[in-house]
């Protein structure tokens, strides 16, 4: 039997994470997540009553340091998430 051979890949070849269309991609899952954290934040803020109790005794500055914590905290979720689906697809192609 006739080993399986893998594709042809030089050993030189670039990973599309450091490219201008994986730089875009990642931009992108990292933009998606921000989104994804504003709903969540104005969510909460709206669902749950403790919640907006807190950010009114916080004084003036919480609403903002909370809304944008929470924004970074999933875009950077997200943008790490793309960053492995990126290098996954390059394993498969």
């Amino acid at each position: 039997m006739r080993a399986k051979k893998s594709p042809n890949r030089s050993p030189n070849r670039t990973s599309s994470l450091i490219s201008p269309t994986g730089i875009i991609q990642l931009m992108t899952h990292a933009m998606m997540g921000a989104a994804l954290g504003l709903v969540f934040t104005f969510t909460l803020i709206l669902a749950n009553p403790a919640v907006a109790e807190l950010l009114n005794h916080g004084g003036s500055a919480a609403d903002l340091v909370f809304v944008v914590t929470m924004v970074t905290t999933f875009a950077i979720g997200a943008a790490l998430t793309g960053v492995v689906f990126i290098l996954d697809g390059d394993k498969e192609s």
